[in-house]
């Protein structure tokens, strides 16, 4: 009898560990993401394919792993890691911040992207042009309204510059700062309710080339102190880890690695991998 019970109380164990642990030392690594980031996460028909999908399954044949995606709210990727019960690890063209690298341990980075304000046709809003690029620099901004994915660096940002009880960006009343669920959502409003929308440069892109109403975009810019130079809203992305998981973090780390050697045409396999998922090869 007590062998009977025994061996309940095991199955019992391992059935709880499978359902409540994410991956329970067992054959899969679970990576919750927000698959509204092309080309680093987006759905093809009912699959989620990208950049982050292309690193993810060698890190998975790596370690001898399936790789299991959970599409979800961007918001609640940091704290889903850093649980650790219902994900191993968070890929979503995340940015390395002080506050997120509390709660979870960041792989190396792996790209570098600047912020970018995605405009309608035909609008007025003033741009500068500096060493044969043509940028906006958050003035340019006030007094518009601004949309934002929720909890994204770029909502970060705006909502660092901007008052959010007096709407106040650099001294001028008006500016509307709207937190919404993606900048594909914001896109549908461009040019009616929304006058810019501030998001990272390559999904900007993305939007912009599949765009038929003439959206354009450029980077974003801090203004130079007196006699210094304008410089971009810069950010480094990494991936996700729940604190204390050494061997996925190291499996990371060594794909990426591999990932980021240039090759012959001076190009590195990453890079090549976001100018496929851009339509660019």
């Amino acid at each position: 009898m007590k062998k009977i019970v025994s061996l309940i109380l095991a199955l019992a164990l391992l059935c709880g560990c499978a359902f409540t642990l994410a991956s329970c030392g067992g054959g899969e690594i679970i990576v919750q993401t927000n698959a509204y980031f092309a080309p680093f996460e987006y759905y093809d028909g009912t699959e989620i394919v990208g950049v982050d999908v292309e690193i993810m399954e060698k890190v998975g044949k790596k370690l001898g792993k399936d790789i299991v995606w959970k599409d979800g709210d961007f918001g609640i990727i940091i704290d889903t890691v850093k649980e650790g019960t219902l994900a191993d690890c968070g890929a979503a063209g995340l940015t390395i911040t002080p506050e997120r690298a509390e709660k979870v341990d960041f792989s190396d980075p792996y790209y570098t992207s600047i912020q970018y304000v995605i405009l309608p046709a035909g609008s007025d809003v003033a741009t500068k042009t500096a060493g044969g690029v043509e940028y906006i620099v958050w003035e340019a901004l006030a007094g518009k309204a601004i949309a934002t994915q929720t909890d994204t660096t770029g909502w970060i940002y705006a909502d660092a510059e901007i008052d959010a009880e007096g709407g106040v960006l650099y001294g001028t009343e008006g500016t509307e700062h709207k937190a919404m669920d993606s900048a594909n959502v914001a896109a549908d409003a461009l040019g009616t309710t929304i006058d810019a929308i501030i998001v990272d440069e390559l999904p900007a892109k993305y939007i912009v080339s599949n765009s038929t109403k003439g959206f354009k975009c450029y980077p974003l810019y801090y203004s130079g102190s007196e006699g210094e130079a304008d410089s971009p809203v810069e950010e480094q992305y990494a991936i996700a880890v729940t604190k204390g998981d050494t061997e996925l973090l190291n499996a990371i780390n060594e794909v990426l690695a591999e990932l980021l050697v240039k090759d012959s045409s001076g190009k590195t396999q990453i890079e090549k991998m976001v100018m496929a998922h851009m339509g660019m090869n």
